[in-house]
């Protein structure tokens, strides 16, 4: 990777400065239109220059102004911009979106935009889309913006992409998700203005597969923590600092965290409260961490009392997602992150939840390992995080949602003494707690069957183990850190895409 730039191209009326202006403030990019820097340059409109000198002199100075173009920015490009084989050959087929539409759409928005160019009179417009289809059709990314809002085609090439800027808690930081990324790992951290020394904290499931890569890579000291929940303790915390103040931490320093979810909390909270606060990198390489634990800053370790009792809100400078990474992961990880996925699915994409089912009609881990697209079905589940995160980032409303199943999923961990894995033991949760929906009404009849189909599916358990009883349960969730006042509140789904946040259950006991 040698740009992180964003071109946006196609004819003339498809909406590129819009749309890239959207995209950058969305990402947090400075934007720049090529045609605004060439008519600024010259001191003169493009029609003068084409009319002064003539086509080539044009490119000539289209060439110019590409190359021109900072390294990390979205660029709006004339319609003609990468005819020249030299202009195409400076940037990267996969970093052009080229925006499409019909020509009574075309035309219709030149129209609105009062635009007087030659291309509005008589068939100019079709002989002039005629003469360029092969060459707009030679990019591989294409996005028809027909049916879609100016903010519709952002978002939708931020998913394409892969590419995310959250924002709400002070310090916005970018989220990607790239096949290969950790092999680009130095250029974005360059990029996003992290320090060394690196500090690579991995547990020992982890380290032996990643950690000698990514600490040659980027030249970091690796600091190693035992594997499993049991371990996400204030004495592995306390261990932590000291290995990290051991390996050469300074205060200017990065924290990397390459793992999965428990090195995502641990590795933060280690960056939050070492030297007063730390910059850290998220780097998930679990299915569970990439489309949950990585985003949204929380940060944390367990007490006997509970899990994540103790942590703080604290957000990374960069979350980076290798979709590749999840090829080494094993096939019962694989099942629990996909239980976050599903739970994603219902609380805002039921389209999400759709292809879930659609795709796995017998219940096989091997089946749900290889079933999927990893990339989008990462940057989806992404999607429907970030964007209740940006609206709620200190978890004071519909950001609740997020903990659907994970109210009884984590009392099933502790019970088990983390026998069950998290996933697990929250898809076990979204089923009971659906269940809990419908007895009150909130959710009708058949949705819970409906939820448990797909997790079924997909190789995942749906039943609370016989051995723990409404009563363990319920006291269990007295040490739940989403109780307030001394009462537990349940994120509830009134249907597939919908929820209900803050519901109180009288006499919870009897009802489960």
């Amino acid at each position: 990777m040698t740009s992180s730039t964003i071109y946006i191209y196609g004819p003339p009326g498809v909406g590129k400065s819009t749309v890239g202006k959207i995209l950058a403030e969305s990402l947090n990019l400075p934007f720049v239109d090529v045609d605004e820097e060439i008519e600024q340059a010259a001191n003169a409109t493009i029609p003068e220059i084409f009319a002064s000198e003539g086509e080539e002199a044009f490119r000539d100075k289209e060439e110019r102004a590409l190359k021109g173009v900072g390294e990390t920015s979205v660029v709006s490009l004339g319609g003609g911009a990468l005819l020249r084989r030299a202009s195409r050959n400076h940037l990267r087929d996969e970093q052009v979106i080229c925006l499409g539409a019909s020509l009574a759409t075309l035309t219709e928005r030149l129209q609105k935009d009062g635009d007087q160019r030659p291309l509005l009179k008589e068939n100019a417009l079709a002989t002039f889309l005629d003469g360029r289809k092969a060459h707009y059709a030679s990019f591989s990314i294409q996005l028809d913006t027909e049916n879609r809002t100016p903010a519709e085609s952002a978002d939708e090439i931020q998913k394409r992409l892969g590419r995310f800027y959250l924002r709400g808690m002070g310090q916005g930081y970018a989220a990607r998700v790239e096949n290969g990324g950790l092999n680009n790992l130095a250029e974005l951290l360059n990029e996003h203005g992290c320090k060394p020394p690196y500090m690579l904290i991995c547990d020992s499931d982890v380290a032996p597969i990643y950690a000698e890569k990514v600490a040659q890579t980027v030249d970091a000291r690796t600091v190693v923590f035992p594997a499993g929940e049991k371990h996400k303790t204030i004495e592995t915390m306390t261990q932590l600092w000291r290995d990290l103040i051991s390996a050469g931490m300074e205060r200017g320093g990065t924290i990397l965290a390459l793992g999965g979810g428990i090195t995502n909390d641990m590795a933060g909270f280690a960056a939050a409260t070492i030297m007063r606060g730390a910059a850290w990198v998220s780097i998930p390489t679990s299915l569970l961490s990439m489309v949950d634990a990585s985003l949204g800053g929380k940060t944390g370790a367990n007490l006997p009392e509970g899990k994540n009792l103790v942590g703080a809100f604290y957000p990374p400078k960069l979350v980076l997602a290798d979709p590749e990474t999840l090829q080494t992961l094993p096939e019962a990880e694989i099942c629990n992150g996909l239980a976050e996925v599903v739970k994603h699915g219902v609380i805002a994409d039921p389209e999400l939840l759709k292809n879930l089912t659609i795709k796995n009609t017998t219940p096989s881990r091997v089946q749900a390992s290889t079933k999927f697209d990893w990339a989008e079905l990462v940057i989806r589940a992404m999607g429907v995080k970030i964007r209740i995160i940006e609206e709620d980032p200190y978890e004071q409303g519909i950001r609740a949602a997020l903990n659907f199943g994970h109210t009884i999923g984590h009392s099933i961990e502790s019970l088990t003494n983390y026998g069950i894995r998290h996933g697990e033991a929250v898809g076990i949760g979204m089923v009971a707690e659906a269940r809990l929906a419908e007895h009150l009404g909130i959710a009708k009849s058949g949705l819970a069957d409906e939820i448990a189909e797909t997790l079924v599916s997909l190789g995942l358990p749906t039943e609370i183990p016989s051995e723990i009883s409404a009563l363990d349960l319920v006291a269990a969730m007295q040490s739940d850190k989403k109780k307030s006042k001394g009462v537990v509140k349940f994120a509830l789904p009134v249907k597939i895409g919908e929820m209900r946040v803050g519901v109180v259950i009288e006499d919870l006991e009897s009802v489960l």
